[in-house]
């Protein structure tokens, strides 16, 4: 099972997140196998916030050279997007209280991701949907540096709602089959 939703992630990572180039900085890391894919087998937020501290001071530990970005997967618990969502407030105030903010953020995917202000279906919001509930904890540091060498770096979510609005439906149905089950 651990197998397949490494393969599940790993397959959104290449053929959505670096296929589509929707993070422009992603390619270089999950070639170095810099990227580090972490399962939350739980079902409990105070366990999956426990789970996430100790990945944020793995992170903080671990060399750079060796691990770029964790990524946290959450195949058993907040599938519901709203709960998700309310989680989020939670990892930003253990972010806040260990002093994390400015050292690393944390992005988030989930299957039914909808960015505020837009409806259900709207092609947008493609762009954050993934085969499970994610964290995406981002070194700062690192994040600044690929920006300041990416040309037009405020122009990314606009390109890249652009380039989901473009594909066409046989593309998404094989780039997203987990939201055509």
């Amino acid at each position: 099972m651990s197998d397949q939703i490494l393969e599940n992630v790993n397959t959104w990572l290449n053929d959505v997140v670096i296929g589509l180039n929707l993070c422009p900085f992603a390619a270089k890391p999950q070639r170095q196998k810099q990227v580090h894919l972490d399962i939350f087998s739980g079902n409990k937020d105070v366990d999956l916030l426990e789970h996430v501290q100790n990945a944020l001071l793995d992170l903080e530990k671990i060399p750079v050279e060796k691990r770029e970005t964790t990524v946290i997967i959450i195949p058993n618990h907040l599938q519901n997007f709203e709960d998700y969502n309310n989680f989020l407030d939670y990892a930003d105030k253990l972010l806040e209280q260990e002093d994390w903010h400015g050292i690393i953020q944390i992005a988030s995917f989930h299957p039914d991701y909808q960015f505020a202000g837009t409806q259900k279906q709207d092609a947008e919001n493609l762009t954050n949907r993934a085969p499970y509930p994610l964290l995406h904890l981002i070194r700062e540091d690192s994040l600044e540096e690929a920006i300041s060498k990416f040309p037009d770096p405020e122009n990314i979510p606009h390109t890249n709602i652009l380039r989901m609005q473009a594909l066409t439906e046989q593309e998404k149905i094989k780039l997203f089959p987990y939201l055509y089950k």
